[in-house]
């Protein structure tokens, strides 16, 4: 239990923070003094306040020495919300990116784990021992790399190109784990599933449809909202390829430049920091709720 509070205190802080007003950032206490959600409503678009000009700026356009054109021009500048932090943009880029990585992922490591759970040829075992070995060199190291052959190729110059280097940056990093968790839970299922499926006529391939990918649903699911996850909370690797194209932000390199902007205000932060969490969250409920276990029980009687 004290293990448990000490891991949810940062986000029931960041809850607290998020929802108190300027005023009340000094109080202490996690119950926030009066309810503020004018920091969601701004980053999901509900807020349509204008803004205000400074006091000084005011004075300055009530000089007659000031143009229309000048006068017209200095609101603009002051007015203007073109900067304003587009948290939908940044979390529709991330959203994309981690779907099209979880669902290749997991549609690429079906087979992989099959044949090596299944399938007799030689080097299966040391490719099997040695599926998790990219975990083992940090992503620090194979960032500059990485890199320099994207600009080398001539695809770090194009936003698809770009996308289409982090996409595969993000299968590197997703793949082994979902071959290690679907090859163990292949392992489960009878054989004599198969044998029978191909007995009524089916191939090796259509008994993977048949059988495999039908009885392994729960699984498959687990390990697609895992690879969200982690494509999902990616920084490193964001920050060093999409740093050129603002546009194109995810959310955790977005969130790291809030903090330098003029948008940096605590509870608008702990704000985006909270909605960047909930996708999180509710991919981990989801993805507990399919993990189970005794599928097959019963299925072959031996």
């Amino acid at each position: 239990m004290l293990l448990l509070l000490f891991c949810l205190f940062p986000f029931v802080q960041i809850l607290s923070t998020s929802l108190k007003h300027q005023a009340d950032w000094g109080n202490p206490s996690l119950i926030p003094a009066q309810l503020n959600f004018e920091a969601y409503k701004e980053l999901l678009g509900f807020s349509q306040q204008e803004v205000e000009l400074p006091e000084t700026i005011r004075m300055m356009l009530e000089s007659p020495a000031i143009s229309e054109e000048q006068r017209a021009a200095i609101i603009k500048k002051f007015t203007s919300t073109s900067d304003i932090f587009p948290f939908g943009r940044y979390m529709l880029n991330t959203f994309v990116i981690s779907m099209v990585t979880a669902f290749l992922s997991t549609l690429i490591a079906t087979f992989a784990a099959y044949a090596l759970s299944r399938l007799k040829f030689r080097g299966r075992n040391a490719f099997s021992n040695t599926v998790m070995f990219v975990y083992m060199v940090g992503g620090v190291l194979l960032m500059v790399p990485l890199y320099q052959m994207a600009v080398s190729t001539g695809l770090a110059s194009t936003v698809p190109g770009t996308l289409i280097c982090l996409l595969l940056i993000y299968l590197v990093q997703t793949l082994p784990v979902a071959i290690y968790m679907l090859g163990n839970y292949f392992r489960t299922i009878p054989f004599s599933l198969e044998e029978a499926a191909m007995i009524d006529g089916y191939s090796r391939t259509s008994a993977i449809f048949a059988v495999i990918i039908p009885l392994s649903r729960p699984m498959l699911l687990t390990v697609m909202f895992y690879c969200f996850v982690i494509a999902w909370n990616e920084y490193l690797f964001a920050s060093v390829f999409l740093k050129q194209y603002q546009d194109f932000h995810t959310l955790p390199l977005a969130l790291q430049t809030l903090f330098s902007s003029k948008n940096a205000i605590w509870d608008r932060i702990m704000a985006a920091s909270m909605l960047t969490l909930i996708p999180v969250v509710i991919a981990f409920s989801v993805a507990n709720r399919f993990i189970s276990s005794g599928g097959t029980a019963g299925g072959v009687k031996e």
